[in-house]
């Protein structure tokens, strides 16, 4: 019952960053923005969701893949940002400002 419940919270603390993280994409007014919320809030969900299914999964073979994706996602969401902020950088997109 405990496991399971963890489970849960685990689930709904994941679906909860994706949901903030697609808003985020939506509503931001910028590239390095939306870079921004994309990355972090998306690694979290991923994060926590993964999480809940290496605990549902118990400690077997297919629970260490699952932390190696765990693992790969939370190298490669913040670098996959970072080249996307550069790329926009050096094409010249100017941040967005209030007073634009």
């Amino acid at each position: 019952m405990l496991i399971e419940l963890a489970i849960a919270g685990l689930l709904v603390v994941g679906v909860f960053f994706t949901f903030v993280s697609a808003v985020g994409v939506i509503r931001l007014p910028d590239v390095y923005a939306r870079a921004h919320t994309a990355s972090q809030t998306d690694t979290l969900g991923a994060g926590f969701t993964l999480a809940a299914v290496a605990l549902a999964l118990g400690l077997e073979m297919p629970t260490v893949k699952t932390v190696i994706l765990l693992i790969f996602i939370f190298i490669t969401n913040p670098t996959a940002a970072h080249a996307i902020a550069r790329a926009a950088h050096e094409e010249g997109i100017e941040p967005w400002r209030e007073d634009q």
